[in-house]
């Protein structure tokens, strides 16, 4: 989701330098909402770690 985020504001940063601004606000506001959506369930996921006291392993 962080990727898809950080996509949508490259897209939105090449969208200005071309000239295109209705679309470079469109990729702007999706990435916002993205980037929203990923810190909310990051810090969802941290509380439930340190309220339960999992430990989460990296694949």
């Amino acid at each position: 989701m962080l990727r898809a985020a950080i996509i949508f504001f490259v897209l939105a940063l090449i969208s200005i330098f071309l000239g295109a601004f209705g679309v470079a606000g469109l990729s702007m506001e999706i990435g916002k909402v993205l980037l929203t959506v990923f810190l909310i369930f990051a810090l969802i996921s941290f509380v439930l770690s340190v309220v339960t006291g999992k430990k989460q392993t990296l694949i």
